[in-house]
């Protein structure tokens, strides 16, 4: 067996919820899925596309129509890229894989957020990377103090940003992204921004890739998973400079050829035609959101306001647990799942993580079955 791969673990999200399945009268806030329906006209695109046999390969880097929507997309939010500097990918998550395949070497250095999405790690503890979790500050926004003295001046640095963040729901601030621009601009580091929730950032959104001056040392990474209600379809994509995406898109090629079809012409419909249904599903959120933390707060709970994404994080140290047992008593006891904090890096221990993207009916329930228990531990 590959000695990386006998090192890491199944991520600790999908371990918890299949634990749920051990409680069926459970109710589970631990998936981070839009339960908003697909918007009809992406869904007639896919449907138009396989009676016009739309179903053949596409070019190793997805459709020129949809690479071209993407760019006009993202020049909305000040990103500049060109349809040939932009590839299709299976989701956000084949993206983040070929990208860090196609970069990173064997004890490179690499920064990722803690707490932050457990997919990080894992990608990089495979290829052989030398990982150092950085904290965020007690927002959750970025600390760029956290990186600065983990870049290593004998190695190649790559640093992995998250915002919104899964699984915290902060974001990264303009004042923020410009002292990590300087960061950038004096040190030998390349960052990897998954941007996979800046459809849902309820303040406004800045990227570090609309900094003109860094293109070469950025990899923007995203998809239409999330803004579309497409988790199952696997559609993201990865925008760099041409000869960075060159290299991705070889490990591209050589793992999935090209992305699936019809789910491609869907998203090219969604891009064109449904970024109102996007906009009432974020409104939506923002409701969820601000009943969930009140809720929360309510109960004795401390937790920050997401900015973002459809998480929030609430701290458990007044219960004198880790956040493991904590889930589990939560879910045999009070029959609700959520995610330890633990199964976001060693930062996240002593959170929980809570996904709103559930229905009102479900959030009111879940949380008062959570108040119910913790007034009787």
């Amino acid at each position: 067996m590959n000695k990386y791969v006998q090192n890491i673990e199944i991520s600790g999200i999908r371990k918890f919820f299949n634990k749920v399945i051990e409680v069926p009268e459970a109710i589970s806030l631990t998936l981070g899925q839009p339960d908003f329906p697909m918007p009809i006209k992406i869904k007639e695109a896919m449907i138009n596309a396989i009676n016009m046999d739309k179903t053949t390969y596409t070019p190793n880097a997805g459709i020129y129509e949809l690479r071209k929507e993407i760019c006009h997309y993202l020049s909305s939010m000040e990103i500049d890229y060109n349809p040939e500097e932009v590839c299709i990918t299976a989701g956000g998550s084949e993206a983040l894989y070929s990208t860090l395949t196609a970069l990173i070497n064997q004890g490179d250095n690499l920064l990722i957020p803690s707490p932050g999405y457990p997919a990080y790690k894992s990608i990089g503890a495979l290829l052989g990377a030398e990982i150092k979790e950085y904290p965020l500050n007690s927002d959750f926004t970025f600390n760029v103090d956290s990186i600065k003295d983990l870049i290593h001046t004998e190695k190649n640095n790559y640093l992995v940003l998250s915002f919104p963040s899964n699984p915290t729901g902060g974001i990264i601030t303009k004042e923020q992204l410009e002292e990590l621009h300087k960061v950038i601009l004096q040190n030998n580091i390349m960052v990897i921004t998954d941007e996979i929730y800046a459809a849902l950032c309820y303040e406004k959104y800045h990227s570090i890739a609309a900094f003109k001056d860094i293109k070469e040392k950025v990899v923007y990474v995203s998809g239409f998973s999330k803004m579309f209600s497409m988790t199952g379809l696997r559609i993201g994509y990865v925008c760099a400079s041409k000869n960075l995406l060159d290299e991705i898109m070889k490990v591209h090629q050589y793992n999935v050829s090209c992305a699936n079809s019809v789910a491609q012409y869907g998203a090219l419909e969604g891009l064109r035609t449904s970024m109102q249904e996007v906009l009432h599903m974020k409104e939506e959120f923002m409701k969820r959101r601000d009943y969930t933390y009140e809720r929360l707060k309510g109960i004795g709970f401390n937790c920050n306001l997401p900015q973002g994404a459809f998480y929030i994080f609430p701290s458990i140290e007044k219960f004198n647990t880790n956040s493991e047992k904590f889930c589990e008593s939560l879910l045999y006891q009070g029959k609700v799942a959520c995610v330890p904090g633990s199964a976001f890096g060693k930062y996240g221990e002593g959170f929980i993580r809570i996904s709103y993207s559930y229905s009102f009916g479900e959030l009111e329930e879940a949380l008062n079955r959570i108040e119910t228990w913790v007034n009787m531990v």
